[in-house]
């Protein structure tokens, strides 16, 4: 019976052992392992084995991690408040330094992230903040990384997410937005007269060298008056010019007539000039 006992006592403290030996780790961890405080190695993934109550293991996830970064009260060049929010993401490349080297780094990720955004959004206007986003976000992730390189962390990608503008300031961008488009009309409207008036005065020179145009464009305008489909009286001047070259074209008729009657030879007789009274 003693025996027995002595049997069972034996194999539970060997499962004992053997659980505080064993260790797993997936394929996106790694274990930091330390043999009585000293660092000795990286295990992982997959099985590993530590000496009972001497070795102990830190799982490192190497996964990218999303990072949020709380809203910000920061103050433009510009001396214009304004509320900021960003997105951080980053990984462990070194699991062994974001152990040893820094307490907690995904704290320490994150205040770095909180004070970069502040300080490099106090250095830029608020138009450049607005406009200028992607050269922002570059300069953020590289300032960022910079400062996490030493502790086995990689930056990847800094965002800049929304930017909450005072009331005022909104109302004021919309004005400024308003008077551009405004300017934006006025200099294509201004431009399409400059245009019209430019095809007006080329066909102004055509009806000046050509007569006849000014005839044939005054009788279409008196066509597209009356031509609605609908009967209908229209009072129009006759131009002078018309008239004139109407009466030419009379007279020429009748000279011709003169000169066919008289055999080629155009005849006048002079007036009899008045007796004078003795």
């Amino acid at each position: 019976m003693a025996a027995l006992i002595a049997i069972v006592i034996v194999i539970v403290v060997a499962l004992l052992f053997l659980a505080a030996s064993v260790r797993v780790a997936r394929e996106y961890e790694r274990g930091v392992v330390f043999r009585l405080g000293r660092l000795i190695g990286i295990k992982g993934p997959g099985l590993f084995l530590l000496i009972p109550f001497i070795d102990k293991a830190v799982k490192i996830d190497l996964r990218t991690v999303t990072l949020n970064v709380p809203p910000q009260e920061v103050i433009t060049r510009d001396n214009v408040t304004v509320r900021v929010n960003a997105v951080a993401y980053f990984r462990v490349t070194d699991a062994a330094k974001a152990i040893v080297q820094v307490e907690n780094y995904l704290v320490a990720t994150s205040q770095i992230a909180q004070t970069t955004l502040r300080s490099v959004l106090g250095q830029v206007d608020l138009d450049h903040l607005l406009s200028e986003r992607d050269s922002i976000n570059e300069r953020l992730q590289r300032i960022i990384d910079e400062q996490t390189t030493p502790w086995g962390i990689i930056v990847s990608v800094v965002e800049v997410k929304d930017v909450e503008l005072p009331g005022d300031m909104q109302r004021a961008i919309a004005r400024q937005a308003e008077a551009e488009r405004e300017r934006r009309a006025k200099i294509i409207a201004a431009d399409g007269e400059f245009e019209a008036s430019t095809k007006l005065a080329d066909a102004a020179r055509v009806i000046h060298a050509e007569p006849a145009a000014m005839q044939l464009r005054y009788l279409q305008t008196i066509n597209e008056i009356g031509g609605n489909g609908e009967a209908s009286t229209v009072i129009v001047p006759f131009p002078v010019e018309m008239l004139e070259g109407i009466k030419a074209f009379t007279d020429m008729q009748n000279a011709i007539a003169d000169n066919g009657s008289g055999d080629g030879v155009a005849t006048t007789t002079p007036p009899t000039p008045p007796e004078r009274a003795s």
